[in-house]
């Protein structure tokens, strides 16, 4: 396992299915730095079924943004565990240096070092255990191969897990060491004391979840050895933390035979209470509708003139009391409602091309500087991008389902800029990136299917008796991808198609149909820079 990742792309965008009722998709903007904007264009296309009577009608524009949740906020700084340790920039080193030199700076200072130590050592978990099951994987691989015997040495899968071990150890050592002397040697808050508790519960059940993990990962080594001893040595600081927070009267304590509901609410919310130090504030505005108000008047006026050439017309020919007058007059004003509501449809829909229904402005919360900007419109009945068009050709059932089988496509578009000059740096200068969540509610997709299993009739061949089977009803719904860059030399296209199975329940499961694939790259690949290294944010 490495110290650092590999640097990452300008681009990254991951899908998953949420729960049963949302799927997820995360993007991640790495601006290179290199150019003063960066932009990104993400389009989403679902293809619903017609059976499933899903239109604009029946998901307006409206209900599909109420169905959509969106989540702005920077990339969590990378850090490994010597890093957090000793490194010039973590955030342990900085709330030790407010204790030897004294409290520089306010208290909401301590508390964002603080909660930014959470989450990069939330992060350096998350590695860690990532690293081990893959490491796992490769060694019961190499076991089961014929062409590799013996089986891979787990030397160094014991040796990086021991030493972090000994590191997650040293890191929850020095934290509470250190938060409790600032709280004796200063008069903080009641409300930063009560931070830097959350803080050290949550860095306790950090360790606890990641090692537990670890622990099921390494569930197919071998059962005695030194794989067996490491499983103990990584469940004694499992249960070591479980004391402390017993010790501490926290109620964080998984409980085996209960439902657990408060443990399960508390890691929920000092999750969120730690990182919302990364979360960017947003400010929604619709500039369609302003300028539709604007197209509306111009329709109101062409009618109103259409309206008064004609009763001017009338006049000229027939006196104002005459029943010939009177008709035409009439029909005049019939027919400059009815070109109003025409030009009102028209400019409506072809304003809908070129405009956008939402404007986000995107402010980071510290600073109050505004560090991108977002677009976002849904379309419905758009033309598929060819590209799109021809991964989809998979087999039979898709080719016919995009010609004799109609389908509703309905495709949300969003482009974001973003500003290089505007974005926090790392500590070797490297813009920080922006992690955007997009979560899609589909119970809109669910309402007219039909019951999630029935029954059909099945004849036994030895004695032609008659049973009963079961057969599962599920819906297919496909979801692409089309994610594209322009970050000055850098200019690339991806295109991904993931496949939604659907019951009435909600979402059954996701399979990749396209992997991300490359239909358009127009720059070459940016020299390998020095990865980032594991900072926290300098403000």
């Amino acid at each position: 396992m490495a110290a650092h990742p590999e640097p990452g792309e300008l681009l990254d965008s991951k899908v998953d299915v949420h729960d049963r009722r949302q799927f997820e998709l995360k993007l991640e903007y790495q601006p290179s730095g290199t150019d003063d904007e960066s932009e990104y264009l993400v389009e989403t296309l679902l293809f619903v079924p017609a059976s499933l009577n899903v239109t604009q009608d029946t998901w307006p524009r409206d209900r599909f943004y109420a169905d959509l949740h969106n989540y702005v906020r920077l990339k969590t700084p990378v850090l490994s565990f010597d890093e957090l340790l000793g490194g010039r920039h973590s955030p342990l080193v900085q709330l030790e240096d407010r204790k030897v030199l004294g409290l520089v700076g306010s208290e909401a200072e301590v508390v964002w070092d603080a909660k930014m130590l959470a989450c990069t050592f939330r992060g350096a978990l998350r590695r860690f255990a990532r690293g081990v099951k893959k490491e796992c994987s490769a060694l019961l691989a190499g076991a089961d191969s014929p062409r590799r015997a013996p089986a891979p040495s787990t030397e160094h899968l014991h040796e990086v897990a021991r030493a972090s071990i000994h590191a997650t150890q040293e890191v929850l050592r020095r934290y509470r060491s250190t938060a409790a002397l600032l709280a004796e040697r200063y008069a903080l808050s009641e409300r930063t004391r009560t931070a830097l508790r959350l803080v050290d519960e949550y860095l306790s059940l950090q360790v606890e979840q990641y090692f537990r993990r670890v622990v099921v990962n390494m569930e197919a080594l071998p059962k005695e050895g030194d794989s067996a001893e490491l499983r103990r040595e990584l469940m004694d600081v499992v249960l070591s933390d479980e004391s402390y927070r017993k010790l501490h009267k926290l109620p964080s304590v998984l409980a085996p035979g209960t439902d657990n509901e408060e443990y399960s609410h508390r890691i929920s919310f000092l999750k969120k209470f730690c990182q919302n130090i990364l979360f960017l504030k947003v400010h929604r505005s619709s500039p369609r509708k302003k300028w539709e108000e604007v197209l509306f008047s111009l329709a109101a006026g062409g009618a109103m003139a259409f309206a008064l050439g004609v009763g001017l017309f009338a006049q000229s020919r027939y006196p104002q009391a005459s029943f010939n007058f009177f008709v035409i007059a009439v029909m005049g004003y019939m027919l400059k409602d009815r070109i109003k509501e025409g030009l009102r449809r028209f400019f409506s829909e072809h304003a809908g091309r070129f405009l956008y229904e939402r404007t986000t402005r995107i402010i980071d919360p510290v600073t109050q500087d505004e560090v991108g900007v977002c677009h976002e419109k849904v379309d419905y009945g758009v033309l598929v991008p060819e590209d799109v068009q021809r991964l989809r050709h998979r087999d039979d059932l898709l080719t016919v389902a995009q010609g004799e089988l109609g389908e509703s496509v309905i495709r949300y578009r969003k482009k974001i800029v973003l500003d290089s000059d505007m974005l926090p740096r790392l500590a070797d200068g490297i813009v920080s990136g922006i992690t955007d969540i997009i979560r899609v509610n589909v119970d809109t997709l669910l309402h007219d299917m039909d019951d999630p299993e029935f029954e059909l009739d099945y004849v036994d061949l030895d004695d032609f008796s008659v049973e009963k089977v079961r057969l599962a009803k599920s819906y297919r719904v496909d979801v692409a991808f089309r994610c594209s860059l322009d970050d000055g030399a850098h200019k690339r296209t991806t295109v991904r198609v993931v496949r939604l199975v659907l019951d009435r329940n909600g979402i059954k499961r996701m399979t990749d149909l396209v992997p991300e694939t490359v239909v358009a790259q127009k720059s070459r690949r940016p020299s390998a820079a020095t990865p980032a290294v594991a900072a926290a944010l300098t403000r």
